[in-house]
């Protein structure tokens, strides 16, 4: 079983690539929540557990993170744009 972390780091558009965002600026949100990402991943068909008191390494708050369980077929970037494309629909 194969884990896929993602941070809201990694979708968010007020960061620049050196401070953790993986997406495009045309994906990427304002400030996402751990709660909008883990709907996107349900949306998306994977189990999504999420962490609450997890904080990223490049960041001082704790914004949590959300754990993607069985996600082995998917590879990361691709899970990342459609899960920031989810996220993007949902707000």
């Amino acid at each position: 079983m194969v884990e896929n972390v993602i941070w809201p780091a990694a979708l968010d558009s007020r960061l620049s690539r050196n401070e953790g965002r993986r997406v495009s600026l045309e994906l990427a949100v304002e400030n996402p929540t751990v709660d909008e990402i883990a709907r996107a991943v349900q949306q998306i068909g994977y189990d999504a557990v999420i962490e609450r008191d997890k904080t990223y390494s490049r960041e001082y708050e704790s914004r949590g993170r959300v754990l993607i369980q069985n996600a082995d077929e998917a590879g990361k970037s691709d899970l990342l744009q459609a899960i920031a494309a989810y996220v993007g629909a949902l707000r």
